[in-house]
């Protein structure tokens, strides 16, 4: 029966003489939990897991677009779409678009990430070229004034050459090349670092009854599947970043269950992003009906990624995240070790 291996993480200076480092950044642990699919979960010391285990859980993660993943990376998002949930119509002008760019570098954003296509619940495809005209314009203003990590937020691979051409430097997949296999291809070509997200079904239809076996396992299996399609492909490991997709395809139980499983992720031996910001589930838990009211739940998950060991969180609000990862940080003495 297949294990998967879940690191019992801690961050502060209270840490053990025999913990070990989690992927070369500011967590550890001493304790791991091996998961099996229909069994009860088992917590054993980490010297008792494997070697090779062990190294996926330890070794460091390179880094991706001259970022190093041993401290948190905050993504601030950009959508220039008339209809994303959050903030739709807001900047979809170029110039207003790239003013606010330059604001969220300004308050901490490490990586810019601009999509043109909008990935809410019930959302329908956007036609290549209208998502080209959308991105491509804003991506070559801010590299022309910035050297900041600059992401494509996109399915299609026309869309990410374009973005590619016009100075983007990651390119983040909500299909995990499953809409669109030939975007593997671009990437791998470029020498250019992925995000793999997992999603149950398509925009329109990915809320409609999602289903599942066991959520954490099953999403694990599906990035460690897409992982090697990406490999196949010539992307290196190394570069390669997984995103377990919460809120696509998923109920309120199903991304609690994720979260609450979150370091699992890091047995693939890849750095892992959360997207958690604004999401419709934030309100349902903590009230708030517009998306704008979810700064405090989104904050407060962004700071569970974070007491995980996750490496990039993208986020929205990325002044009220980065004070809130400082004072974090500062409170619990966490650092690099």
């Amino acid at each position: 029966m297949k294990r998967y291996y879940r690191p019992l993480v801690q961050t502060g200076p209270d840490r053990p003489a025999n913990a070990l480092t989690l992927a070369g950044g500011w967590a550890w642990f001493s304790h791991v939990a091996i998961h099996k699919r229909d069994a009860p979960v088992q917590h054993v010391p980490a010297t008792d897991i494997s070697e090779a285990v062990l190294a996926c859980l330890t070794a460091p993660r390179a880094a991706i677009s001259v970022l190093s993943m041993d401290q948190p990376r905050i993504m601030g998002i950009l959508n220039v779409t008339p209809d994303s949930f959050s903030d739709g119509g807001r900047f979809d002008d170029p110039d207003l678009a790239v003013s606010h760019a330059n604001q969220m570098i300004a308050s901490g954003a490490d990586i810019i990430d601009i999509g043109g296509e909008s990935t809410r619940p019930g959302a329908d495809e956007v036609d290549i070229a209208d998502e080209i005209a959308r991105t491509e314009p804003v991506i070559g203003a801010l590299r022309a004034n910035s050297d900041v990590a600059i992401s494509i937020d996109t399915r299609k691979a026309a869309v990410a050459e374009a973005a590619v051409n016009a100075g983007a430097s990651l390119i983040n997949d909500v299909a995990a090349f499953t809409f669109d296999p030939r975007l593997a291809d671009v990437a791998a070509n470029g020498g250019l670092p992925v995000c793999l997200m997992h999603a149950q079904g398509d925009p329109k239809t990915m809320q409609a009854n999602p289903r599942y076996d066991d959520v954490l396992l099953d999403v694990y299996d599906f990035l460690e599947e897409r992982i090697a399609v990406a490999e196949a492909a010539g992307i290196a490991r190394d570069q390669i970043i997984v995103d377990p997709g919460i809120g696509f395809g998923k109920t309120v139980a199903h991304n609690l269950a994720l979260l609450r499983g979150l370091a699992l992720f890091h047995a693939l031996g890849c750095p892992i992003l959360l997207g958690a910001s604004r999401k419709r589930f934030v309100s349902v838990l903590g009230g708030g009906d517009a998306a704008t009211d979810r700064l405090g739940g989104s904050v407060a998950v962004a700071l569970h990624g974070l007491r995980q060991g996750v490496q990039i969180l993208r986020v929205h609000d990325t002044f009220a995240t980065k004070q809130a990862f400082d004072l974090e940080q500062a409170i619990s003495g966490a650092q690099r070790q």
